[in-house]
């Protein structure tokens, strides 16, 4: 097989495509054929080293995939040869080993993918929808009727929850910094969009909500954070996302509105409650309401440059490396 291997730590240079051995399922194992894997922020802080979460070195690195199912082991039941799936991690990680053309997988790993998604949309599923899902509905506990600002609003988990959001009834306000991108999240539900490159874009909320959004998805806290409490509904959620570094606020705006501020990190949910957040959006793929946006697709021997795309501001979607 061939897969993408990080030989040390360091810059994207240190990824390199190599010839592996084809991998072989154990009994209770399955073994997926990849046609697409999903690069995600992540992936760039396990490769630069000294990320919370660290495979040692080698690895492979990759968290998302797509792909048809070509062998199961004998103990596996509910997978069979050749389903279209997409992938929540591989065998050896939940977060780990999948920029690979094969991978073998835990069945719980392995989801449906719908005939109605690429493979390329299937790779863009695991960390960006599961993420948007537990910040939307498990941390903010989101209610038909509320209103909900999400910052970052064209990457792929800020469309992943403008998605979700839109279709539970909320009223959605995304940002993006660019004209292509206010239009794309637009498209997937928002009902207004603001330019976060403008000055004083957020006090257009005024406007647009009774008093402030009632909840917040932040995908960089340390640049927003304290805007945010600012403008926060009272008794209002924010849900941190990403963040990039420290921050300074103001604990009064807190105490005022008797707000919340809750973090999430995909990596902290156990596995059993990773595949009850696949099933809860799996009605969602299969109707259309989700529908992962791919922005870029990539050779697999261009993983490095991926690496460096992902991190980019302007994002449109999903960037997916072709396997």
């Amino acid at each position: 097989m061939l897969a993408v291997v990080a030989r040390s730590f360091g810059p994207p240079e240190v990824l390199a495509l190599e010839e592996l051995p084809d991998p072989t399922p154990g009994p209770s194992e399955v073994l997926v054929r990849v046609h697409a894997a999903g690069v995600n922020p992540c992936d760039t802080y396990m490769r630069a080293g000294g990320y919370a979460l660290s495979p040692e070195p080698p690895y492979i690195p990759g968290a998302d995939a797509a792909g048809i199912v070509e062998e199961v082991g004998e103990e596996v039941t509910g997978v069979r040869e050749g389903d279209r799936v997409y992938i929540g991690g591989t065998a050896a990680s939940r977060a780990w080993g999948a920029y690979a053309t094969l991978v073998v997988c835990r069945p719980d790993q392995v989801h449906p993918l719908p005939e109605r998604l690429s493979f390329a949309q299937g790779a863009g599923i695991n960390v960006p929808y599961a993420t948007a899902w537990r910040a939307v509905f498990q941390r903010a506990e989101a209610s038909r009727g509320e209103s909900i600002l999400i910052h970052g609003a064209s990457g792929a988990v800020g469309l992943a929850a403008v998605q979700m959001a839109h279709a539970a009834g909320l009223t959605v306000i995304g940002t993006a910094s660019t004209d292509d991108g206010a239009a794309l999240v637009r498209a997937q539900g928002a009902a207004h969009v603001l330019n976060h490159r403008s000055a004083g874009y957020l006090d257009q909320l005024a406007l647009l909500t009774n008093g402030g959004p009632d909840i917040i998805v932040e995908m960089l806290a340390n640049q927003n954070l304290d805007n945010d409490l600012s403008v926060l509904a009272k008794y209002g959620r924010i849900v941190i996302v990403g963040n990039r570094g420290r921050v300074e606020i103001d604990p009064r705006r807190i105490m005022s509105k008797e707000a919340t501020v809750r973090g999430t990190a995909f990596w902290n949910l156990s596995d059993d409650a990773v595949a009850q957040i696949h099933r809860d959006m799996a009605r969602g793929f299969e109707d259309g309401t989700l529908n992962p946006v791919v922005g870029r697709e990539l050779p697999l021997a261009d993983a490095a440059i991926a690496h460096q795309l992902v991190l980019e501001p302007g994002a449109r979607g999903k960037i997916v490396l072709r396997a």
